[in-house]
């Protein structure tokens, strides 16, 4: 197996932006400011734009977002969060980190989003949050979060680190709810060359606390009015991103072909996780079937990568037996089912149709024994 015959999962190395990245990151050594300069400025502002949001402020990571997010809402220490089972559990941790319990709920068999009706049911007088996670890139289910959330009195932080420009009923993700947190992991839809994350929200007083929080609670240089982290988007990945920024769109074009080349392809051996809203970005295209380890290793032996998202629910995660865990059978079971297909904008239809065919003859051999 040459390289040339080989599927890889992902590409993280520049391709046809490596000029215009190249010449970004030249930008900023000239300029010699590294830290909280026009870049950064300059990508939260087209960044809000490009997700329909008022404010965008670039912080260090997605997890981050996600926790300075939950503290600008003054969610903390004997508050309970809500997250489901199905995640990265930087999910979960992200809510740990600033002193709240992750109350971890199933998700539902379709999609693996939260279950609304497993969030509403584990409420409690403490509870203070719901994070729901737009999984693989495609929306939970908002509106009915936010109906549940808004007769408990809850705030909603959307964890949108899979879902870059994916919308629910026309809505983009992280606008109708409290806030959005994004990654800019190099994996993600849209990749830095390292970490770095925003929020986005269209409240400016939780833009603002979320401004100060990250640069370690200053109002004013030297003036420290509360208990901030150092937390900051730098330069380098900020003009990285603006330059990938101006792409994104067409990417997830591409992305959404590919996985509808993906389901006109596969056959009924396995089963693709449904796409029940058209703004799915597909940042991942999992697949489900018993014999998951005997396919990967039947793809890999024919060159084609594919990789398990995830392999564990957050209810069986050992960083979180201490907040006792209740059972999540569908998280459970998807957990040991699911396989992620390669799909990425540096693919063609041909490679898709070429994974495609494989899984199907590798479906034709199962049942003919």
């Amino acid at each position: 197996m040459t390289d040339a015959t080989r599927i890889p999962f992902a590409e993280l190395r520049p391709g046809r932006d490596r000029t215009d990245v190249a010449q970004a990151i030249d930008r900023v050594l000239a300029r010699g400011w590294f830290v909280l300069g026009p870049e950064v400025e300059a990508f939260e502002a087209e960044f809000a734009a490009a997700c329909g949001a008022a404010h965008a402020v670039g912080v260090a990571s997605g997890t981050d977002a996600i926790a300075l997010a939950l503290r600008a809402l003054d969610v903390g220490p004997g508050d309970e969060v809500i997250v489901p089972a199905m995640t990265a559990a930087f999910t979960g941790l992200a809510v740990a980190s600033v002193g709240a319990r992750p109350v971890i709920v199933d998700v539902d068999p379709r999609t693996l989003t939260i279950d609304v009706a497993a969030c509403a049911a584990a409420i409690s007088p403490r509870t203070r949050a719901v994070v729901p996670v737009h999984l693989y890139g495609q929306p939970a289910e908002n509106a009915a979060l936010r109906a549940v959330a808004e007769r408990h009195g809850l705030a909603v932080v959307e964890d949108c680190c899979q879902a870059h420009l994916a919308t629910e009923a026309g809505v983009p993700v992280g606008t109708a709810c409290a806030a959005g947190a994004f990654s800019f992991y190099p994996t993600k839809n849209l990749g830095a060359l390292g970490d770095g994350g925003a929020v986005v929200t269209n409240d400016a007083a939780v833009a603002a606390r979320i401004r100060r929080l990250r640069n370690g609670g200053q109002a004013s240089r030297y003036d420290h009015v509360e208990p901030g982290v150092n937390s900051r988007l730098d330069e380098l990945q900020a003009a990285v991103l603006r330059v990938r920024l101006q792409g994104l769109a067409a990417a997830t074009a591409l992305r959404r072909d590919l996985a509808g080349t993906y389901r006109r392809h596969l056959g009924a051996g396995v089963t693709p996780i449904v796409e029940l809203d058209p703004g799915h970005v597909y940042h991942l295209f999992p697949v489900r079937l018993p014999e998951r380890d005997r396919l990967m290793a039947f793809l890999a032996e024919r060159g084609i990568e594919t990789l398990v998202h995830y392999p564990a629910p957050l209810s069986a995660q050992q960083a979180f037996t201490r907040y006792d865990p209740r059972a999540c059978p569908v998280a459970s079971l998807a957990a040991a089912e699911l396989l992620s297909l390669p799909l990425n904008p540096r693919m063609s239809r041909e490679d898709v149709i070429r994974v495609a065919d494989t899984v199907n003859e590798f479906s034709e051999r199962r049942g003919s024994v």
